[in-house]
Formats: structure tokens, sequence, C-alpha cells
């Protein structure tokens, strides 16, 4: 298998020397990869912090913090990027130590062209067989998108992706924190024909004030003291893809202004230079504040809004989303299980009523917080009720009483029995007294009502 230099792998090079950087930079260039070039260690975290990397490649020794150091990080939190060391002191002791921390490759300094290029293809081949060994053993039935759910309204947001994939329209996606705004972004993108070309998330109330522009449309040399060099900005560098802009409704109105340009005339500035230049980029805006308030109160402007609204997707919250529920249950258990070697918890009738109807204001995120805490902190592998959190309890003893209609007590009773049986629908219909037929009948209702 040999990879294509039309799909734009992004590469990390790390090296203390300016020539190296520039050599391999321009080398690298030439095979079609997006590159990315810093002189230090602390540099290189922070673009990995903000940009999907599927290659770091490091030099052995640099001041302050080491090679070796940085292949170490990348292994304990970036386990989709893989790493290749290059030096110019070549030990056994220290390829043996390379080798042993995480590096998938060693090149001795000087070294040929094609030996780079050799050794790059090899890292990224076993990326690419990594990922999808990975992608297809976490794949399940109820899966769309890499995304869980089954209930009819996430049904309805695979149909939207689907459709908004199709196209180059930008999108807007709106839903509270924590619902997969993210996720559905991704999911866009990949399903286009801009899949090739690289996605960029970009959390837009997480940047300073004063660095975001220079960050989006990077700067030239000489623009501020510290720019010794020019740098390209995330737009630049998602050019031919997908720019994902999360929260878009905390940037300031300046920005908002500079962002209304970009959409309308496809064209940034950079920042310290007077000329134009034009970028092919998709923008795919998020945020979970109510943007029709924020122009009524004229902190959002109009005229931005109508250009990013094209298409808007809203997510849902968790707490209508159903029986979906219960099938993050089983998936954030088993995974984190299987990642902390643990066994995988079990949840007794009334512990997983408690999280059915729980309101879940933190969404799908909060969820999995509580399901990795159950699999780390709990001795033991039944959990009941009163290993819930206190928060959790409370609201379950809130919503116990005695002013819910029939119909609501027997959809919560069925919504019990069916998580009894792990979802067998025979064996509820059983335990109820009636047929499959009225079952469906009953959960088909159930599900119309909620949505």
């Amino acid at each position: 298998m040999t990879i294509s230099s039309t799909k734009k792998e992004s590469i990390l090079v790390v090296d203390d020397t300016p020539a190296t950087l520039e050599v391999l930079q321009r080398n690298l260039k030439s095979k079609g990869y997006v590159v990315f070039t810093v002189l230090g260690v602390a540099e290189a975290i922070e673009i990995l912090e903000t940009t999907m990397i599927d290659l770091v490649i490091t030099d052995f020794k640099m001041p302050k913090v080491s090679g070796l150091d940085l292949v170490r990080h990348v292994r304990d939190n970036f386990k989709n990027t893989e790493v290749m060391m290059i030096t110019g002191y070549a030990t056994v002791k220290g390829a043996v130590n390379a080798i042993k921390t995480g590096a998938e490759e060693y090149l001795t300094k000087p070294f040929t062209d094609e030996e780079l290029f050799s050794a790059v293809n090899r890292v990224l081949n076993k990326l690419h067989m990594r990922r999808t060994v990975q992608i297809q053993t976490d794949k399940k039935p109820s899966s769309t998108y890499n995304m869980i759910g089954e209930s009819k309204v996430m049904l309805r947001i695979f149909d939207a992706i689907a459709k908004a994939a199709s196209t180059s329209a930008t999108v807007l996606l709106l839903g509270e924190s924590g619902t997969g705004k993210e996720l559905v972004a991704r999911a866009i993108h990949y399903n286009s024909p801009r899949a090739s070309a690289p996605f960029i998330a970009i959390n837009c109330g997480g940047i300073p004030e004063n660095l975001i522009e220079s960050e989006l449309f990077g700067y030239v040399k000489g623009a501020f003291t510290g720019a010794s060099t020019s740098r390209a900005g995330f737009f630049q560098t998602a050019d031919g893809g997908t720019i994902f802009l999360d929260e878009i409704s905390e940037t300031s109105p300046s920005m908002q202004v500079k962002l209304l340009r970009v959409l309308q005339d496809k064209e940034i500035c950079m920042v310290g230079s007077s000329r134009t230049q034009k970028v092919n980029v998709r923008i795919i805006a998020a945020t979970n504040k109510d943007l029709n308030n924020l122009v009524a109160n004229g902190v959002f402007r109009e005229d931005l809004f109508f250009r990013i609204n094209v298409i808007a997707i809203t997510l849902p919250p968790l707490r209508e989303r159903g029986d979906d529920i219960l099938l993050f249950i089983q998936h954030f258990a088993t995974q984190f299980a299987n990642e902390h070697d643990r066994p995988i918890p079990r949840f007794s009738e009334k512990a997983l009523q408690v999280i059915r109807n729980y309101n879940w204001p933190g969404n799908v995120r909060e969820l999995e917080n509580v399901i990795q805490r159950f699999v780390v902190m709990t001795d033991n592998e039944f959990i009941e009720v009163s290993d819930l959190p206190s928060l959790m309890r409370f609201s379950a003893l809130r919503s116990t009483g005695f002013d819910r209609t029939l119909a609501e007590v027997e959809a919560e009773y069925i919504r019990n029995v069916l998580a009894s049986v792990k979802g067998n629908k025979t064996k509820a219909a059983e335990i109820l007294g009636i047929d499959r037929k009225t079952l469906r009948e009953k959960l088909k209702k159930q599900e119309l009502n909620s949505l």
C-alpha cells in the first residue's frame, strides 16, 4: 500500500535549527503534505493541542526539552498521531530509547530525500492501517457517522448531515454544550468532497482577543513585536478543507466584520499585510447560545448571522433522546473498562431508571464523565442507586412524586423493563403481559410524544 500525496496528511516538524526546518518543509511540501514547523517542544505542543497532526518529526537533542520527551508526550496524549525521530548524534542507545519511548522510525543525519520519504511513507501507512482497524473494531450496529443514536431525533440529524455533506454551503450547528456539535462538524467534513483536505477545529472563546486575528489569518514578518518570521493562519492551513468555528458567538464585533469578509469575498488579509489572498475554505460554525437574541441585543452582527445560517442543524439535548442514553451507558462502560483493565460494570434497574430520567445539563459529555467515574472509582461491579452522584439521587427523589400522569408512569415502567432485559422486546412483552405488536405501538407512541 502506498500513501497518496493528494491526501494532504499533516506533518509537524520540530528542530532547533532553522535551516533543517526549511529543507524538511520544502521537501515534504513537494510531496503534497501539509507541513508545520516549530523550533521547540513547547511550540509543538501548542500546535498539537489545536490542530490534527498525523505525524510528528522531531529532532533528538534540543535545548530545554528533548525530542524524547516530546515523543513520550505524543504517545501519552495523542493516540492518532505517529512520531518519527531524526538526530545528528546517532548512538545505539539513543535509537533504542527512541523506539522504546514510541518513535516509529529513527533517521540519522545526514539522510537522503529518498530515505526521508520512505520513512515518512512507512510511518503513515502504519497510522492509516491502525485507524482502519480501530474504526472497524469500534463500529457498532447503532453507530452512524461514528455517532451513537437510534432515536428518531438522531435519525433526522443523520439525514441532515448527509444533505449538508453533499453541498459546500455554510453550516450553523446549534445546541447545548456537550451535545456533540464538533462530532457533527467532522461527520459533515469527512463525508463531503473535501474529506481529503484538512479539518481544523477552533474554539473562538479559547483564543485571547489580541491573538485571534493572527491565529486565524496569519501574520507577516515584522507585523508586531516578536513576529520574526511570517506565519500562516488556520484559514491558509485549511485551504481546500473545512474550518470549524466553535462558539462563534464569543467573537468580538471587529472579528465578526473580518469573518463576514471571508464569507463574502472568500479572501483574507494577514496581520501586517495590505494584500489579500484567496482561500477556498468551508465554514461550519457552532454555538450554544441563542444567536437571534444576541442579534436583537446588538451583540452579534445580523449580516454575519445570515451568512452562517445557510444550513442550520439543531442538536437535541440528551434528555430528549430517549433510550439513546442506555446505548451510551453500554458504550462508555465498555470503553472505559477496557481502557482501565477493569470489569464492565452492570447497573441495577433502579440505577438505570435514575440515569434515564436525569436531566443531564451537561449532556453526553456529562454522561461520559459519570460512567468513567463509575468504572474507575466504584469497587462493586454492580452499580446501585446509592453509587450515583448525590445530585442525581436528589433529582430522582423530586421526580417520583404523585404529579405524573398514568401515561408517564406506564412509559417509565416499560423503559425499566426493557432495560432489565437489555432491550429484548420479546422478553419485555412477556413480562408486561402484552404481545410484541402492542409493545411496538406503545414504544412508537412514547417516542413520538418525546419529540
